[in-house]
């Protein structure tokens, strides 16, 4: 029996995944939607957190669908990140069920005010350096230097384990990191983040499954609603300029970080 409490949490809960799911694949901040929406309906933290990661995988499959033109183009990216953000998000997703709740709460603002400063300084990049001829060449002679191989790919293998802990912002972390370390336009490393991030959120929500508690009738509602949001995110990111997408997520992570530093500290 459908109890008008839960009509009230299905209509509410939606819209807020449609527009999770734009800013999920235009900005990598779903979070900021869709995490507060969860907790709006009473959730608490670290329950409302595994929710969030469930429904979530949705927006890796409306991404997907929308993306096909990018993915097809870059499957080799892909390829190469896909392992490093799985098995990221599996420590992640431990490190979630072995932190007590208060731990959580307190961690999580650093990590999304960092995600926004990466960003941001890619943007500073972009605009000392207009040459993209010379930028690229640069990159792709980096590209061949084991140590830089390295270096990268434990920072992709970090922001899935920070994915699999939490995930605001994480979207932010990769976009900041594909952005600094490759030639590809923004909607195509933006799409390769998409779904590999839903591959993660995928692999973290089996082990919340079997190890913790989703609430999948407040899930399945945002679930639908990040679908359709991820499906229409690409098409946005196609029409709005780079810099100006970098300025708006780097902004809003921010805002984020401040939200969630004080109502964790105060």
């Amino acid at each position: 029996m459908i109890t008008d409490h839960y009509l009230q949490a299905f209509l509410f809960l939606l819209p807020m995944g449609i527009l999770a799911g734009i800013v999920s694949t235009t900005a990598g901040l779903a979070s900021l939607v869709s995490y507060p929406a969860l907790l709006a309906v009473g959730i608490p933290p670290v329950f409302a957190d595994v929710t969030n990661t469930a429904a979530l995988v949705m927006t890796g499959f409306g991404s997907m669908f929308s993306s096909k033109k990018e993915l097809t183009s870059h499957k080799k990216e892909l390829i190469k990140i896909f392992p490093l953000t799985i098995l990221g998000s599996i420590i992640g997703a431990w490190l979630l069920l072995s932190q007590p709740a208060s731990y959580f709460s307190k961690i999580v603002p650093f990590f999304v005010l960092l995600a926004g400063l990466l960003l941001f300084s890619q943007i500073n990049k972009s605009k000392s350096n207009p040459l993209n001829l010379t930028r690229d060449e640069s990159m792709e002679n980096d590209a061949h230097s084991p140590v830089y191989k390295t270096v990268i790919s434990i920072a992709i293998l970090l922001v899935g384990m920070y994915c699999g802990y939490f995930g605001a912002a994480g979207g932010v972390m990769l976009l900041a990191i594909l952005s600094a370390t490759t030639t590809m336009n923004f909607s195509s490393y933006n799409a390769v983040k998409n779904v590999s991030l839903g591959a993660s959120n995928l692999i973290a929500t089996l082990i919340y499954a079997f190890s913790s508690h989703i609430y999948w009738e407040l899930a399945i509602p945002m679930g639908i609603g990040l679908f359709i949001g991820g499906y229409i995110g690409p098409k946005i990111v196609r029409i709005i300029p780079d810099k100006t997408l970098k300025i708006i997520v780097s902004i809003l992570a921010v805002l984020l970080a401040v939200d969630l530093f004080v109502k964790a500290y105060f």
